[in-house]
C-alpha cells in the first residue's frame, strides 16, 4: 500500500510539472494581417427603377386613352 502511494505521488507529481512546462510555450507568436472585406458598391439605381417603375408607361397610355376619347372629330 505504501509502494502504491508513493507511485501515485510521484506519477502525479510529475504530470504536474510537465503539463506546467509546456503552458507558455516556446514558439515564436504568429501575427496575422487582419483580414479586409471588400464589397461591391451597389449600382445606382435611376428614378424609374424598382417597384414603382411601371408607374411612367402606366401613366402615358392612360394619356393616350384619354386624349384618344376626348377627340371630337
Amino acid at each position: 500500500m505504501r509502494l502504491t502511494k508513493t507511485l501515485v505521488a510521484a506519477a502525479l507529481a510529475g504530470t504536474m510539472t510537465a503539463s506546467s512546462a509546456f503552458a507558455g510555450g516556446l514558439a515564436v507568436e504568429i501575427v496575422e494581417p487582419p483580414v479586409v472585406v471588400v464589397e461591391p458598391e451597389a449600382e445606382p439605381r435611376g428614378t424609374l427603377a424598382g417597384p414603382l417603375g411601371f408607374l411612367l408607361p402606366l401613366a402615358a397610355v392612360a394619356g393616350l386613352v384619354a386624349l384618344a376619347a376626348s377627340d371630337d372629330s
